[in-house]
């Protein structure tokens, strides 16, 4: 297991020496905690990913709004999965839209992820392989996780962590599917069973993240290209709406008419049977 860990870190090795070089300079030179300069550096990092995230975020949204005409084409091709995909393909490139575009920000945020978890290891150092090489990193916390290196012992660390996740869901979900949505909301649970015993430092920078991501995606949703479209979308439902009553009106109007047509015409027939009797 070690040497496995010891390949990804000579792999990421680039990354984690400069990170490492960062965190340094924020302490030492600038006088910083471990702990918020974590919290910093990752706010540098989410910023300088920004672009990439709002690409993600209009990617998702293109992809959502495509989904009535890829179901048409998946009714209208049932059975025949190859024309499927070469119609949905069409669509893609008629509409100019990428559907691994939303995967971007996720492939970049790994490497980061993963030198942070180095930087981490070696700061902090672990038991029976190295030791430290910060020493001060081991008492460089706060509150109730004051050793950046071990994993917190109340756990609640893991549990902000996911539902800071968990909001940040909420946002961007609000366009998906039911079942997609519940799918999404299951994620944060998975990814906290599967990191909780991970060190408090790696949670400083996944919360820290995650707020980040949270006011982003709030950004973008509130005032950006997803707002447009789901302002357009309910224009487009409430003008939907209010054409019903009006046809419906109509409707009632012609009925109404020919109603009182075929009163006078019996009226007009019974006038002439009487004359007739006379």
């Amino acid at each position: 297991m070690n040497s496995v860990a010891d390949f990804f870190q000579k792999l990421f090795n680039p990354i984690v020496n400069l990170m490492g070089e960062v965190l340094k300079y924020f302490h030492y030179e600038l006088d910083i905690p471990w702990w918020l300069s974590i919290a910093i550096l990752t706010i540098i990092l989410r910023t300088l990913l920004f672009p990439l995230t709002f690409k993600q975020v209009k990617s998702m949204r293109a992809m959502q709004d495509l989904k009535p005409e890829i179901d048409r084409i998946r009714a209208q091709f049932k059975g025949n999965r190859q024309r499927q995909q070469e119609e949905t393909m069409k669509l893609y490139q008629e509409r100019k839209v990428n559907p691994l575009g939303g995967c971007l920000p996720v492939l970049i945020q790994m490497p980061v992820f993963i030198g942070i978890f180095y930087v981490i290891r070696q700061f902090g150092g672990t038991p029976h392989v190295n030791s430290p090489t910060e020493p001060s990193f081991n008492h460089g916390g706060i509150l109730w996780f004051q050793d950046l290196s071990h994993m917190d012992p109340y756990l609640i660390l893991p549990i902000v962590s996911a539902l800071t996740m968990l909001a940040g869901i909420e946002i961007t979900s609000k366009s998906v599917e039911p079942q997609q949505r519940w799918l999404m909301r299951v994620m944060p649970l998975g990814f906290t069973i599967f990191l909780w015993r991970f060190p408090a430092g790696l949670f400083v920078y996944w919360i820290t993240s995650n707020l980040v991501t949270l006011a982003q995606n709030y950004l973008i949703y509130n005032q950006g290209p997803a707002k447009k479209s789901s302002d357009s979308d309910k224009r487009f439902h409430l003008s939907g709406k209010t054409k019903a009553p009006r046809t419906e009106t109509k409707e009632n109007n012609e009925h109404e008419d020919q109603g009182k047509k075929d009163l006078t015409a019996g009226m007009q027939k019974t006038k002439r049977k009487r004359r007739k009797k006379k």
